[in-house]
């Protein structure tokens, strides 16, 4: 399948999804070269899922960008672009893998199946207020599980900090469900600090994605 979403942003950021649908081979040669370091990861990962999935974040990479740019890590997880100043988020699930890049704001994406249990996420991730706010119909309860975690996980990556507590530090105002959509959300730092956050969402394939710029 391939590139399968490219979005320019009004706030400047840049959106590619890709679709896995190739083989691991398919994919090797849809982004040769590999940089070196890339190739030593995928060496050491025995899950082929995971190794596609990296390789389709290279082939977003090099869909966005001409020139070849190198995808480091730092050691707390989040990506960076070693020879490029433009901020990147990733996420992958699966089928797809998602990349989200912005020339100066820190960005933040994730995407999840729809069909995963979130029966987890209810008890550990959300404050009680959001548990209230959850809708009594069960496709609804579902869905909005599914936009709590993902936008919760997408704020986590876009703040980058450890030991981040979803329940109390995250905080998304009430919403109804749709395709898409917008979020409120306030992250509150351990010192009492809170910024707050306005996130997209968008439902495909059975799949959502979340996430914010700036």
């Amino acid at each position: 399948m391939g590139l399968y979403l490219r979005r320019k942003l009004d706030n400047g950021a840049e959106l590619a999804v890709w679709k896995i649908t190739e083989s691991e081979e398919d994919l090797r040669e849809i982004c040769a070269p590999v940089p070196n370091d890339e190739l030593e990861e995928l060496m050491i990962l025995r899950n082929e899922s995971r190794r596609k999935e990296k390789l389709a974040v290279r082939a977003l990479i090099n869909e966005l960008y001409p020139e070849k740019l190198y995808l480091g890590h730092h050691d707390n997880g989040r990506p960076y672009l070693q020879n490029c100043l433009t901020e990147i988020s990733i996420s992958h699930c699966d089928d797809y893998a998602v990349v989200l890049v912005h020339p100066e704001e820190s960005v933040g994406i994730d995407i999840e199946r729809l069909d995963r249990d979130f029966t987890a996420v209810e008890k550990k991730a959300l404050s009680e207020d959001e548990i209230e706010d959850l809708s009594d119909d069960s496709d609804d309860h579902k869905l909005q599980l599914a936009i709590y975690w993902c936008a919760k996980e997408a704020i986590y990556k876009r703040m980058s900090k450890n030991g981040v507590d979803f329940a109390e530090q995250i905080e998304l105002e009430k919403f109804n469900p749709h395709d898409e959509g917008t979020l409120e959300a306030t992250f509150i730092d351990k010192d009492g600090e809170e910024e707050n956050f306005k996130l997209n969402y968008y439902i495909f394939d059975d799949h959502v994605m979340v996430w914010l710029v700036g």
